[in-house]
C-alpha cells in the first residue's frame, strides 16, 4: 500500500477558518481521499490478508471518519443549511432535507463501517472482506459522491451568496471554536 496508510489530507493546502466556504470544499476533498483509501484498504486486505500497512490505514480512516467528518456535518447543519431551508426556492429546500437525511444514514453507515474497521485495527486475526461488507463500502462512497456533487454544485454557492463579510468570519469563528472547545 506504500504511501497510502498516510494520515488523509496533510497533503493539500491550508485553508484558514476565515474561508468557510473554501474549508467546507477542502474537506471534501480529504472526504474523497478518505474514502479512497478506505477502497484501497479493502481491496489490499481482499489481496494481502492484514498486515501492518493494513491496520495503520484503518487507523487514518477511523480517525477521519470519527472525529474530522463529524465536525464537518456539523458546520453544514449549524451553518449552511439554516440559511437556505426558509428559502423561496423549493429545490434548495428539498436539497437540504436530504442532505440532512444523508447525514444521518451516513452515520449510520459509518457505524456499521467503524466496527469492521476497529477488528481490522485492533484483532489479532480479522476477518477478510466479504461481499457484504464490499456492498457496505460502495454504499458509503457513492452516498458521499452524491452527497458532495449536491452541496458543491447546488447548496453552497446558494448560501455563499447570502453571507456577507462580517457573517463569513462569524460562522469561520464557530467553526474554529468547535474544533479547539473539546
Amino acid at each position: 500500500m506504500g504511501t497510502s496508510a498516510a494520515l488523509p489530507g496533510f497533503g493539500s493546502p491550508a485553508v484558514g477558518f476565515e474561508q468557510p466556504f473554501e474549508m467546507l470544499e477542502a474537506c471534501h476533498e480529504r472526504v474523497n481521499r478518505t474514502l479512497d483509501l478506505l477502497q484501497r484498504l479493502v481491496d489490499h486486505v481482499a489481496a494481502n490478508g492484514h498486515d501492518k500497512q493494513s491496520r495503520a490505514a484503518a487507523t487514518d480512516v477511523l480517525r477521519y471518519f470519527d472525529i474530522a467528518a463529524p465536525l464537518h456535518h456539523e458546520d453544514e447543519e449549524f451553518h449552511i443549511f439554516p440559511v437556505l431551508v426558509g428559502g423561496q426556492d423549493a429545490r434548495l429546500r428539498d436539497a437540504i432535507t436530504a442532505l440532512q437525511r444523508d447525514h444521518e444514514i451516513m452515520a449510520t453507515g459509518w457505524q456499521a463501517l467503524r466496527a469492521t474497521l476497529l477488528g481490522w485495527r485492533d484483532d489479532k486475526k480479522p476477518p477478510l472482506p466479504d461481499a457484504a461488507l464490499r456492498q457496505r463500502v460502495d454504499d458509503f462512497i457513492g452516498m458521499y459522491a452524491a452527497h458532495i456533487h449536491t452541496e458543491e454544485s447546488l447548496v453552497y454557492p446558494a448560501a455563499r451568496a447570502l453571507f456577507d463579510e462580517a457573517g463569513l468570519k462569524r460562522i469561520g469563528a464557530e467553526m474554529q471554536s468547535r474544533r479547539t472547545a473539546g
